[in-house]
Order: structure tokens, then C-alpha cells, then sequence
């Protein structure tokens, strides 16, 4: 199979892309640039020059293709882990990020139509039922940020009647290993500023988790045999809580833990304090059992414990 992934180059997408050409599939990786044209040639991937503003290149790919991997999201933010402006928040415009997400999907889609070929899409677990535990069948608030990006999956989700074999995986908060640049390196900078790995409340809040491969793992599954209308969960640990998370923090950095009350947390941690005191726990035993997936990597404190977030 022939797989166009957008986001080839990415923390997720260069995972999936691997995952595909080891079970001995073709890719056709999206690249905005020659540096990520090169980056795919070597990783063994053909590379398809256009953005997610370039719907038509997204149209060609798509056609071009066997089957379609929608990894990218442009959120505003740049590879930084966590200069002073990506804690202050300075560069988020998710509304615009989430609409543009949707325009992205809806040409994949319009480009599959009828055809049967699979695309796979890219959504969370965060919001979908805050502090119950989420499976595959909830819905968000419409009018929450998750209900923005849960508008995206419902838009992808109307092409499995147009003959489009659509399904979407859901990640969680933090999707884990060497190299990520999401929340967890944007706490360790913000514990490494303030002298103090802190949580909120009583630090009893959970964030799901997962392996980067056993993600990568997920979409492959997901491309080859995931039925029409499929919603998954990339979840390997149902709910970490995050006082551990700062505990592991502070045990790397030999810095104190303490906790910081609910209504201090946008002052403590900027944009990440009400993301970080979410209680978010999600569970993946539908996708378990749809798609036989067995996610077996490190555990989120496990992998912290490695090391390689605080080189």
C-alpha cells in the first residue's frame, strides 16, 4: 500500500512513517521544505512538496495514494520545548488551528471519496468527559476546546458515507518518548524557571499517556483494517497522576515538589495550568479489542526516568 502522511517529518508523523515502511509499506510523506524533503529520502520515504494551506497539494497526495494518514496540526507553535513565550501561551490561536485542521481533512477527504481507501485522522482524548473515565463513544462539550477539534473528527466521520473507509485516532495529552516537544518538556522548562516542580490541588488529577511507537503501531492498524467510522484510542496508560509526573520532574532536576493551589495554576504555569490540572482519564479497551493492538512500551514515569527529557 501507498500511505500519503501529512506531518511526515513531525514528532508523530516520522514514527508512523517508520511503522509503515518496516511492514513493508510505500509512503508519501507531505514536505514543506527541503530539509524535509531530505529527512524523508533517507528515511526511505518519497516526499510530496505542499502545506496544509496548499489544499490542492493535499488533494494530489491523497489521489496519489492508497491510503492517507493525517498526522499534521498546525497549532501556532514552533519545535521550541518551551521558550518564555510558548509558556505565556504567545502564538496559540487554537480555533484557527482546529478550522484549519478541518479544511485539511475535508479535501483528504474529498479526494478519497468513493473510492474506499482509508484515511486516518488525528484527534484527543482531553475534554471528551473530564473526570469520568472517556472511552471511544464520548462526546465533548461543543463549545469546549476539545469540542473544537471533536467538530474536525464529526466532519471526517460524514466521508465513511461517501465511501471514504475514515477513521480517527485519538491521543492523549502526552504522546511520549525521545524528542518530544509537547507538555511534558514545556513543565520541565517551566519547573527549571520557577526553582520548584509543583501540581495542582493535590495533585490527584490523571493524564492519560502513550509510547510514540505504540502510537505509531495504532495508525498502521488504523490505515490497514480499521472499519468505516472507527473511533480510536491511543492510550497505553489509562490516568498518570500528575503529581507523580512532578515528583519524577523534580526527582531529575533535584529540585523541591509542592503543590500549588487550583486558582494559582494559570500564574504558576501559564497556558499549562488548566491543561495540567485537567483529569482527563481515557480508556482504549474497545480499540484494544477492534484492532488486537497490545501496546507494550515504557510507561510515562518510566520514560521520564530514562533521562533523555532533561539532557
Amino acid at each position: 500500500m501507498r500511505v500519503f502522511v501529512t506531518g511526515a517529518t513531525g514528532f508523530i508523523g516520522t514514527a508512523v512513517v517508520r511503522e509503515l515502511l518496516d511492514a513493508g509499506h510505500e509512503v508519501l510523506g507531505l514536505a514543506r521544505s527541503d530539509r524535509a524533503e531530505a529527512a524523508l529520502a533517507a528515511a526511505g520515504a518519497r516526499a510530496h512538496r505542499g502545506d496544509l494551506d496548499d489544499l490542492d497539494s493535499l488533494r494530489a497526495g491523497a489521489a496519489a495514494s492508497d491510503g492517507v494518514v493525517h498526522t499534521a496540526f498546525d497549532h501556532g507553535l514552533d519545535d521550541r520545548t518551551a521558550g518564555e513565550g510558548v509558556i505565556d501561551g504567545a502564538g496559540i490561536d487554537f480555533a484557527g488551528a482546529a478550522a484549519k485542521d478541518r479544511r485539511a481533512v475535508e479535501a483528504l477527504g474529498e479526494a478519497l471519496a468513493g473510492s474506499g481507501k482509508p484515511l486516518v485522522i488525528t484527534g484527543g482524548t482531553s475534554g471528551l468527559a473530564a473526570g469520568r473515565l472517556a472511552t471511544e463513544d464520548s462526546v465533548p462539550e461543543p463549545d469546549s476546546l476539545a469540542g473544537l477539534r471533536f467538530a474536525v473528527e464529526e466532519a471526517a466521520m460524514r466521508f465513511a458515507g461517501r465511501g471514504v473507509r475514515v477513521s480517527a485516532v485519538r491521543l492523549p495529552p502526552t504522546v511520549h518518548d525521545e524528542g518530544d516537544h509537547g507538555f511534558v518538556p514545556m513543565l520541565i522548562a517551566v519547573a527549571r524557571a520557577r526553582g520548584v516542580s509543583a501540581y495542582p490541588g493535590d495533585g490527584a488529577n490523571r493524564w492519560p499517556a502513550v509510547h510514540r511507537p505504540d502510537a505509531a503501531h495504532l495508525y498502521r492498524l488504523a490505515v490497514e483494517r480499521a472499519p468505516a467510522g472507527s473511533r480510536l484510542h491511543g492510550v497505553g496508560e489509562e490516568g498518570v497522576p500528575v503529581r507523580d509526573i512532578a515528583e519524577a520532574i523534580g526527582r531529575h532536576l533535584d529540585l523541591p515538589v509542592t503543590a500549588v493551589p487550583h486558582e494559582e495554576a494559570a500564574d504558576h504555569f501559564g497556558f499549562l495550568g488548566p491543561i495540567f490540572s485537567m483529569d482527563v482519564p481515557a480508556s482504549s479497551e474497545a480499540t484494544r479489542r477492534r484492532l488486537d493492538w497490545h501496546p507494550a512500551g515504557l510507561g510515562l514515569i518510566a520514560d521520564l526516568d530514562k533521562g533523555h527529557y532533561f539532557s
